[in-house]
């Protein structure tokens, strides 16, 4: 597999941005001397751009005809240690897979393909998401899957050889495809690990057989009795959320990739139980938590430590991690990679701007990679919150 081609341009006028970034892959593509056209191609735009993605998808096939298109709008769009957000941008990165290696799909193009894995991407508003996410999971041969929900202020558009609303799309890989990917997440716990032992939907109304709200309190530190105090600690408080025989925590005491964190929506006092944005079942565990800016630069560190370790060892890489029962192929470089950061991580929260797409430079070097900032991300079967996936393509 060939080093993939990439580029990202900002401009008000989508059609400049657009032609520097097609003359930075002109440039490398001659510099490379690549003979073999691209045949798959990543887009992601910020969502300034979202009222002309349709006449943006075909200037692309204009430009380059026999690329199949994948992508989205994103509050935010990053490219190699690049991030831009709340400005008009967008990022392009061509790869060429073998033939038959990939397919991309949508509501109007069923997936046919045998699929090993895919990058997904989602409409927020979509109903019964996680349970699509799941199944879309299920029809993997390994189970993995990668990707976000598109983002936007009007519009979360996604790009599949077209432009849609709503539902999933994106492109199917089989195991001739070799992929690393980890989830980092943004969050660090501030009390145990609690078994949920009483719950209705979302409310969750005992932990470990003590009342939630009880625990919630015990765990942040807080009492109702002072509501100035108590409230701005709730509003920044989450939930870890993960399944009865998942491990919540990993190394270091921080959230494994099998927890969710979710928002608190609400207190119910008279029944001393806790509302999650997330419907809740009898034996999952809930871990309270708080956003940490320390923990997500750790974290990152570690997955991007991991997975360049794995390459420079020249060990076979699975073409999704270990847990996805993956083909082993061997790898012994990056060609591309994409990374999906949750909105509401980038900018400020890593300490300066770009701050977070600099570690992932640092770590990988200066590889080509695509992505943008979502309104939820997928890894696995899983819609995570506060998190980052990061998957890179593999060339032996």
């Amino acid at each position: 597999m060939d080093t993939f081609l990439h580029a990202h341009a900002t401009h008000p006028d989508w059609r400049y941005a657009l032609e520097l970034a097609n003359a930075q892959l002109r440039a490398q593509r001659a510099a490379q001397r690549r003979t073999s056209a691209p045949n798959l191609g990543f887009v992601y735009f910020t969502d300034l751009y979202a009222p002309q993605a349709e006449e943006l998808l075909q200037t692309l096939r204009q430009d380059w005809p026999g690329v199949a298109w994948v992508g989205g709008t994103g509050v935010g769009i990053c490219g190699n240690g690049v991030e831009y957000i709340d400005e008009p941008a967008l990022v392009l990165m061509l790869a060429r897979l073998p033939a038959g290696s990939f397919q991309v799909f949508s509501g109007t193009r069923p997936l046919s393909l045998a699929a090993h894995t895919a990058l997904v991407h989602a409409d927020p508003a979509t109903p019964e998401l996680s349970e699509l996410v799941a199944e879309m999971s299920e029809r993997t041969a390994s189970g993995y899957l990668f990707g976000g929900l598109a983002s936007g202020r009007s519009q979360a558009l996604q790009v599949a050889d077209g432009v849609f609303r709503g539902g999933l799309s994106g492109v199917a890989f089989t195991s001739e495809v070799g992929l690393l990917s980890r989830v980092t997440q943004g969050c660090t716990p501030v009390g145990p690990v609690r078994r949920v032992t009483a719950a209705q939907d979302n409310l969750v109304l005992e932990l470990d057989g003590a009342p939630a709200l009880d625990a919630l309190l015990a765990d942040t530190g807080v009492s109702l009795s002072q509501p100035t105090v108590a409230l701005p600690r709730l509003r920044a408080t989450l939930a870890g959320v993960s399944d009865a025989r998942e491990d919540t925590l990993s190394r270091g005491g921080q959230f494994g990739e099998n927890t969710r964190v979710r928002h608190l929506i609400g207190l119910e006092p008279s029944r001393r139980g806790v509302a999650l944005a997330e419907a809740v079942e009898v034996g999952q565990q809930v871990t309270f938590c708080h956003r940490d800016a320390v923990a997500a630069r750790r974290d990152l560190v570690r997955i991007c430590a991991e997975i360049r370790e794995e390459i420079e060892a020249g060990i076979e890489a699975p073409a999704a991690p270990p847990s996805g029962g993956a083909e082993l192929v061997a790898a012994s470089r990056i060609a591309g990679a994409i990374y999906i950061s949750c909105a509401g991580r980038g900018g400020a929260h890593f300490g300066a701007p770009s701050a977070e797409l600099q570690i992932v430079q640092h770590a990988l070097g200066d590889v080509p990679l695509a992505g943008f900032f979502a309104g939820g991300e997928i890894g696995h079967h899983h819609l995570y919150g506060y998190t980052g996936v990061l998957t890179v393509f593999t060339a032996s």
